[in-house]
C-alpha cells in the first residue's frame, strides 16, 4: 500500500514495502525520485537491512552454520506496518518472522521515519535489539534520482556531484563481481570536491568511497536546481546506476558497511564494519535529502 505526505514544497510517496520512497515530487511537478524503469533498474530507493552489498554465493556464517540471504538484504523486499502518521510524517515497523529467522537468527525491531521539513526529507533508521544476545546489523540507503532532473533542456552530462569540502576520499577497489578487495586507490575529484557525471563511471558497477565527506550534492551547470544527500553518521558511499548503459538517474547511496571481500564468506562474528547493538539496546542513523 501506498502512502502520502505533503506540504508546501514537496510531496512524498512512500510503500509498505520495504518501507522505500516511491516518489519526491516538488510542488512544481519536478519528480526528483527514480520512478524504477525495469529496463534500468527496477527500484526507487531501496531501505538496506542487516547487510548492505553483497555476500559471496549469498552466504554467512554465524555460531558454526550457515545461511542464505540476498543483496542488501531481506528487508527491502519485506513488507513493513506503519507504525505512526502524522501530516508531515510517516514511520513503518519490521520486526522479526519466521521466514526473517531462517535467513537472519534475531530478535529486531526497525523503524523507518520519514518526515518532511520544507524542501527535505529526513529517513531516520531506528533500531531497537529486544533479544537476549547482540545484534549485528548494518543499514544503508539506496535512493535514485532522476537525472536529469526534469525535461528542462539539459543532459546527463550537464550534471555533477559536488561534495561538501575537499577530503582525503578513498575509492575501494571493486572485484568484476562488485564484490570488495583489500585496495584502495585516491579518488581524484576538480578541486577536490566536483565529479563530472558520465554513463562511463559506472561500467564497472558501483563506486564505493571509505570515509566520505558526509554530504553530496547533484548539480548542473545549466540552473540552479540540485538535490543533496547529507548522511553524517555513515562510514561509506555508494554512487551507482546500472552499468553499460545511459540510464538517466544516479544512486546516493550511504551506508554503514560494505559489501564481502571477493571470494571470501563472512563469518557474522567477524564481518568489518558491523554494528554491534546489546540486548536492550537502540541505534539511530539518519539520512536527509533536500532538493530545489
Amino acid at each position: 500500500m501506498l502512502y502520502t505526505v505533503k506540504n508546501d514544497k514537496l510531496s512524498l510517496t512512500v510503500s509498505d514495502m520495504g518501507a522505500e520512497m516511491q516518489s519526491l515530487l516538488a510542488c512544481d511537478g519536478t519528480e526528483f525520485l527514480w520512478q524504477g524503469d525495469p529496463a534500468y533498474w527496477a527500484g526507487h530507493a531501496y531501505i538496506m537491512f542487516p547487510i548492505c552489498g553483497r555476500l559471496t554465493d549469498g552466504k554467512y556464517t554465524y555460531k558454526g552454520r550457515e545461511y542464505s540471504m540476498n543483496l542488501h538484504g531481506f528487508a527491502r523486499k519485506t513488507q513493513y506496518e506503519l507504525y505512526a502518521r502524522s501530516d508531515d510524517m510517516l514511520a513503518f515497523r519490521l520486526i522479526q518472522s519466521e521466514k526473517s529467522l531462517e535467513c537472519y537468527p534475531f530478535e529486531f525491531e526497525l523503524i523507518i521515519t520519514y518526515r518532511l521539513n520544507g524542501s527535505s526529507v529526513s529517513i531516520e533508521y531506528t533500531v531497537h535489539n529486544p533479544g537476549s544476545k547482540e545484534l549485528i546489523f548494518s543499514v544503508g540507503g539506496h535512493p535514485g534520482f532522476n537525472v536529469p532532473f526534469a525535461k528542462d533542456g539539459t543532459e546527463f552530462t550537464d550534471y555533477y556531484l559536488e561534495f561538501d569540502k575537499p577530503a582525503d576520499v578513498r575509492s575501494i577497489v571493486m572485484s568484476p563481481t562488485c564484490y570488495t578487495t583489500r585496495e584502495e586507490h585516491p579518488f581524484i575529484m576538480e578541486n577536490g570536491v566536483r565529479l563530472a557525471l558520465k554513463h562511463e563511471l559506472f561500467d564497472n558497477d558501483a563506486i564505493v568511497l571509505d570515509d566520505p565527506c558526509r554530504a553530496v550534492s547533484i548539480k548542473n551547470g545549466k540552473n540552479d536546481r540540485f538535490v543533496r544527500v547529507e548522511y553524517p553518521d555513515m562510514s561509506y558511499l555508494g554512487l551507482w546506476h546500472a552499468p553499460h548503459t545511459e540510464a538517466p538517474y544516479v544512486c546516493i547511496e550511504p551506508w554503514s558497511s560494505v559489501p564481502a571481500y571477493d571470494g571470501e564468506v563472512d563469518d557474522l562474528d567477524t564481518k568489518r564494519s558491523m554494528t554491534r547493538l546489546a540486548p536492550g539496546g537502540e541505534y539511530r542513523n539518519t539520512l536527509n535529502i533536500s532538493v530545489k
